[in-house]
This record gives C-alpha cells, structure tokens and sequence, in this order.
C-alpha cells in the first residue's frame, strides 16, 4: 500500500499532470476503442496501444493501470522528477530485475469539471489473478451510482461512512466544508490518506467499524457505500473487506438505517446504497419499512434492482477475479444458495436510501417506490428537489395544497390510448420525460385538473369548476385532485 510522504508525493503530483495523465489526456491517447474495452475489462487493445508507443502518458498507462513491468528508464522518462526510485519509496512499485511493477492503481477520475487522481488497489484485469481480502476497490460501478445521486447542495460537515480510497470524500470537498472520512480497514484508511495528499485536500481520516468513530457527533450530509453485500458465513466465500461488513444477511444496512439519524442534524441529509433479502411471502416494502419503524427520519428509498438468488448469486462470485466453471466459483454460487435457502429469501433488491432528519416534531415521512428504468447519469439534483418537495408536502395541509397554484413541468406529456371504435380513451397516462421517468395513470377528474395546472388556477378553483362539468361533489373531487398533486409533485411532474 502507498506511503505517505509529501514531497514524493508533490513531485509525482506534477509528473503526471506534465503527462497530461487525466481523464480526456488517457481517453485521448487510446481511442474510444480501447478505451471502451479496458471500462469492460478487457486490456488487450490497451495493451496494444500503449505498447506501440514511447509518450509518457503510455508508460502510465502499462504501469498503472495494466500493470505491466516497465523498463526503468521509461519510468524516469514518464516520472522525470520522481523517478522510479521515488516511486519505490512511495510503495508504488516494486524493482523487478532491470524494471519496476506497479503494486499500486494510480488512475485519472473526473466528475463535475474536477479532475483528481485515485491511488487504489491493483484490479484483477492486472494482476490476472483473485484479489487479496484485504483489497481496497478503486472506481467502480457502486462508488459512481452514489456520487452520481448525491444531493451537492453546500453543506457545513460531511461524513463519508467506509471511505475504502475516498472517492465519495473527494466528491464531497466540492460543496462541504469539513469532511470526517472513516473505515475499518486500516489499509483503506492508508490509501484515503495517500489520496488526500496526492489530490491537495484535508479530511479527518478515522478508523473504526461504520458510525462508531464520531460517536456524539452530528453532520449535515453523511453518505455511504457501505459493505452492503450479503455474505455467507459458512466460510466457502472469501471475506472481502471492501464489500463484507461482517454481519448475516442484510443486517448492516438494517443497522445503518436504524442509527444513522442519531447524527444527523435537523435538516441533515444520508445518502447511502443498500442490498435487501425479500423472504418468501413478504415484500421489499415490508422488509425496508421496518427498519424504518423508530428510526425517526423521513425516508426516500428507491429500488432500482432486484434479483433472485442464482442471479446474485452469479454476480458476487464472479466479483473479485473468479471464473465460472472452476471449483472455488462453485463452492461460492452453492453457498449462496443456501444460505438465502436458510432464510426463505425469494429475492434481493438492490437500490439508492436518502433519509433526512426532519426539522421540528412532524412525522417523518416514508416513501419506498420501484424505479427500475433508465435515469440520467446525474440524479443529485433531482434528489435534491424531489427531498424538498416531500419535505414541503409532509409540513403542509390539504387545503394549504389546494391554495397553492401548481404548474406542470415542460418535460410531462399526456398519452391517451383509446379501443378501436370506442369513443373515449381507455387509458389517460401522464408520462414525465426526466427525471425517475413517471408514469401516473390519470382519471377523468386528474386528466382535466392536469390540463389546466398552468400555474394561474389554484387547484381548489380548478376542482370546483371539473365538479360543475362533470355534476360530481366538489369535496370528492378536490380529495381526488389532492392526492394526485400529492403524488406527482414529490416527483418534479408538478412544481
């Protein structure tokens, strides 16, 4: 794992920024070939590409990120000021005859116009083989769905729970203003501190299993990708850090729903990923709504996945450098079987928990809702507005919506589907075109409400007049058009 010393680590700063060893610079130089290919693991046309040149941002690339042995005076060429001597010190590398290895992932990362590197552990696609239990995961598809629905607005301090290399606390220095960085692995804990140096920013890096390091402690925004992933204990599967937290089932997400709110400040904000066991008979409604039972903070839970348990099964046994076909990768996949077989579970939901500690003594709010589709590659600001308008939903009245005009959103369209030959519509759908992508069916009473919801009628107006036309009770319709509003405004279709 790498070592900490800062001026090494200045001087490898400036080697690779002279090699213009970032996102476009490294995307630039392979292609969109290979460049495609290495994101689906597979090196071969890197390697080729790479190979067949001498650019200091190709000897980068073999070194790092394939993890080829290197000549040591094209290190010195592409590291001219930290040379590979400097970069043995850093415990980046290794000699290896006349060359050096990398022992060490230093990779280029961008999000959000910010450009930082990441130091982590070496992948399976380069060192061909299983990884250590101990293996600290660099960029992967977990770490980038959580930044990608973190809420960015700016915040006093931040908590990022399992840092692993801290990318969420690199994320978070764009809008916070403390960040306390925490794991239980003290070879994580290592590479966040080595990142940290590397990138020029300060975290208090902590170590300790989950929330106990800031005992007593409360922040504004507290994210996690925690070790979500449920694990047999029966010993056939290895125990990775980056992914086991050590308990049966899906007790660690449970646990941190349950506690998380305790340090959390009125207000404050937990975004976090999660795995749930659906056992036979129940639903993943009932199984997360529980944990939710005196947690005290209002919750938004988006499901975006779920499998059966061969599928997830398949998935983690793969993970970490296992192939189907060998022995270990079926010892694994049969362990899972049964070990969900113990529990009755007939599936596994995989998706996005925001929870927020609500500001004064109202009932938090609880809202577990399916969204499978596809959704844009940015959610935190969709987050972000779809936490404020449950927020202003759960503080105020039906009559307090009812006063307040409503518009639709540009991006809602109406779809109506009518039988052949029949003189109404069948089916009236409001579809929304960002977003979680909603699809709400529409009554007669909503259809008409929708259709005027230009932001000059008030809704308790527009329902008087859809009860006139259609000689129906005004109280009923306005409870119809209530609900409605409520439903599609939490999610952006009404604003």
């Amino acid at each position: 794992m790498p070592r900490l010393n800062e001026d090494l680590i200045a001087r490898l700063r400036a080697d690779l920024t002279a090699a213009d060893f970032n996102v476009t610079g490294v995307t630039e130089f392979l292609g969109p070939l290979a460049s495609g290919a290495l994101l689906r693991e597979q090196p071969l046309p890197a390697r080729r590409a790479a190979g067949a040149s001498t650019e200091p941002v190709a000897i980068l690339v073999r070194l790092f990120t394939l993890g080829d042995p290197v000549d040591v005076a094209e290190v010195d060429r592409a590291l001219p000021t930290l040379r590979a001597q400097g970069a043995v010190a850093l415990g980046l590398v290794d000699e290896e005859g006349d060359g050096v290895v990398a022992r060490v992932d230093v990779r280029p990362y961008a999000a959000d116009e910010r450009h930082w590197w990441i130091a982590s552990d070496l992948a399976e696609v380069a060192t061909g083989s299983p990884v250590r239990n101990d293996h600290v995961l660099g960029i992967g598809g977990a770490s980038t769905t959580l930044a990608a629905w973190t809420i960015r607005r700016p915040v006093g301090a931040a908590l990022d729970v399992g840092t692993g290399c801290g990318v969420q606390a690199l994320h978070l220095g764009a809008h916070t203003d403390s960040i306390v960085a925490t794991d239980l692995s003290e070879r994580a804990l290592a590479f966040a501190r080595f990142n940290a140096n590397l990138n020029e920013v300060e975290w208090d890096v902590r170590a300790g299993s989950m929330l106990d390091p800031v005992a007593g402690q409360r922040f504004d925004l507290i994210v996690s990708n925690p070790p979500f992933v449920i694990t047999p204990r029966s010993g056939e599967v290895p125990l990775f850090e980056y992914r086991d937290g050590g308990a049966s089932g899906d007790a660690i997400v449970a646990n941190l729903v349950r506690s998380v709110g305790e340090h959390l400040e009125p207000g404050g904000v937990a975004q976090f990923l999660g795995n749930w066991e659906v056992p036979r008979g129940s639903t993943w409604t009932d199984r997360v709504g529980s944990w939710l039972d005196s947690a005290g903070v209002d919750a938004w839970i988006v499901q975006r996945e779920v499998q059966d348990p061969a599928e997830y099964a398949e998935t983690w046994s793969r993970d970490g450098g296992h192939h189907p076909g060998t022995a270990d990768f079926d010892a694994m996949y049969a362990a899972w079987l049964d070990d969900f077989a113990a529990r009755d579970v007939e599936s596994i939901g995989f998706g996005v928990i925001t929870l927020q500690r609500p500001v004064g003594d109202r009932e938090p709010f609880v809202d577990l809702m399916d969204a499978r589709g596809p959704v844009p590659p940015a959610m935190g600001d969709v987050v972000r507005v779809g936490l404020e308008a449950r927020t202003w939903l759960a503080e105020h009245s039906d009559d307090e919506v009812l006063d307040r005009a409503w518009t639709a959103t540009p991006d809602v369209t109406e779809e109506r589907h009518t039988r052949p030959g029949a003189p109404d519509p069948s089916v009236i759908v409001a579809r929304q075109g960002g977003g979680l992508g909603r699809i709400i069916t529409l009554t007669t009473v909503t259809a008409a409400y929708l259709s005027v919801a230009d932001g000059e009628l008030t809704p308790r107006q527009a329902a008087s007049a859809i009860a006139g036309i259609l000689e129906a009770e005004t109280d009923e319709t306005e409870r119809e058009v209530v609900a409605f509003i409520r439903d599609a405004a939490k999610d952006g279709l009404l604003v």
